[in-house]
């Protein structure tokens, strides 16, 4: 007798049949076909609903389905859905002048939009070289940027594997600070950051700075855990950049728009580097957005010389229209204050869990901007999966047991992120903490 496949198994087949995800083995892939989002949760076509508690990949950052972004959608596609690159355009205005105001620079600045965070890292390096005229950039390890070509040699994690030979030269990689499991052999805060930066200046020095154009960083490292630089180290590489004219560029791809209590990391660290690189919550993720935004005083270079980058789809109607709704909606929800609020909800809710469980080493995070970190032992912090390791499986167990509770969430090697949308109520995010607790009792008891 021929079984009948459920509408949910049919699309699985037909989706493993004919499209390659990103980042996995196909073979052994099986994931739920997403078909609604409404607020903090997705359903799939059982009807089965998930608590989202990664926002997608950081960057649903106002949930799912938010009425004010939707609106701005479907406004703009009534009236205008593209527009050539070279023709001023009203939305694009208005947003290039939305997200100057969010920055930190009191001269101004402007924009130059893309579709992604990968694409406007690539431009920012070419529109730093082209300032400067220098062409190394400096970048750290532990690091991620995109799957672009430039931006894939920026990054330091083992995504850059599959890119090499190098296809972008000029890029250096040195190690920036890891408080939790330090490559400077320390476990002071303060011997953290000094080390760390003579490291910094003593790989300058073997490069020569009149050569670098850059230096690029997450302000907090991202999906490689959520890794909060100790005090003093942005600053410090703010001084060295400043003292050898390198431009100090911010890769907010994941820190930006309210994620880490502010609009931006550079605000909720007090640190201002020349240029910022954005996507992900500019739009919620409704519609692919990103971009780079350029302090005025460099920005000017543009009057006079070509701006050295461009695309088909830069800067377009329908994604600045929905960058627009976006930004209202975090402004006028209050977005800034309940993330606060938050805040306190996630550090003692997974401090607790930190507390309670061996194979728990570290729960560590600010804002709406949290990771934790897997060990085998809590003394000898090893980690639960090597990194650049696969593991038994073991950390595939946990988001399944997640998945089981109607919650999801990802991560990478030892580290599970947890990254809820900004407008999470407090009874949602007692949800996601319950189905936490669960998996890491299932980790614990393989352990």
């Amino acid at each position: 007798m021929t079984q009948t496949l459920s509408r949910q198994e049919q699309h699985q087949a037909q989706h493993k049949k004919y499209v390659l995800s990103s980042w996995v083995a196909q073979g052994a892939l099986n994931a739920p076909v997403v078909t609604r989002g409404e607020g903090r949760f997705f359903f799939d076509e059982d009807g089965n609903k998930y608590l989202d508690l990664s926002s997608g990949l950081v960057s649903t950052n106002l949930g799912h389905g938010h009425p004010r972004v939707v609106k701005a959608i479907q406004d703009q596609a009534a009236t205008l859905c593209y527009s050539p690159t070279g023709y001023f355009q009203d939305k694009r205005a208005e947003l290039g002048e939305a997200m100057i105001k969010l920055t930190p620079w009191s001269e101004g600045g402007r924009a130059f939009f893309t579709t992604g965070g990968a694409e406007a890292n690539d431009d920012a390096v070419r529109i730093a070289r082209a300032i400067t005229g220098r062409f190394k950039i400096l970048a750290s390890y532990r690091s991620y940027h995109g799957s672009t070509g430039t931006a894939m040699q920026l990054t330091g994690e083992d995504r850059r594997f599959g890119n090499e030979p190098a296809l972008a030269p000029g890029i250096v990689h040195f190690f920036a600070p890891y408080p939790y499991r330090s490559p400077f052999y320390t476990q002071d805060p303060h011997e953290e950051t000094a080390r760390a930066l003579e490291h910094l200046e003593r790989t300058l020095m073997h490069e020569n700075p009149r050569n670098v154009a850059a230096i690029l960083l997450e302000p907090i490292v991202g999906s490689n855990g959520v890794i909060i630089y100790p005090e003093g180290y942005l600053e410090g590489v703010r001084r060295i950049c400043t003292q050898h004219g390198i431009l100090l560029i911010f890769d907010e791809v994941m820190t930006g728009f309210w994620r880490t209590g502010k609009s931006f990391a550079a605000h909720t660290l007090g640190v201002t580097p020349d240029m910022m690189v954005f996507a992900k919550g500019v739009t919620s993720a409704y519609i692919p957005l990103g971009g780079v935004l350029i302090r005025e005083g460099l920005a000017q270079y543009f009057d006079i010389k070509a701006l050295p980058v461009g695309h088909t789809y830069a800067g377009h109607p329908l994604c600045c229209a929905a960058g627009l709704g976006a930004i209202a909606a975090y402004q006028e929800d209050g977005i800034e204050q309940h993330v606060a609020q938050l805040e306190g909800w996630l550090r003692t809710g997974l401090k607790e869990l930190e507390n309670r469980y061996k194979t728990l080493g570290e729960a560590r995070g600010i804002g709406a901007f949290w990771a934790l970190e897997f060990v085998k032992d809590k003394d000898t912090r090893e980690p639960l999966v090597a990194w650049h390791g696969d593991g038994p499986g073991i950390m595939k167990n946990f988001f399944l047991e997640l998945r089981k509770r109607g919650v999801f969430s990802f991560g990478k090697f030892n580290i599970a992120m947890v990254t809820p949308p900004l407008n999470t109520t407090r009874d949602e995010l007692d949800h996601g903490l319950e189905a936490l607790d669960a998996a890491c009792k299932a980790i614990d008891a393989a352990v």
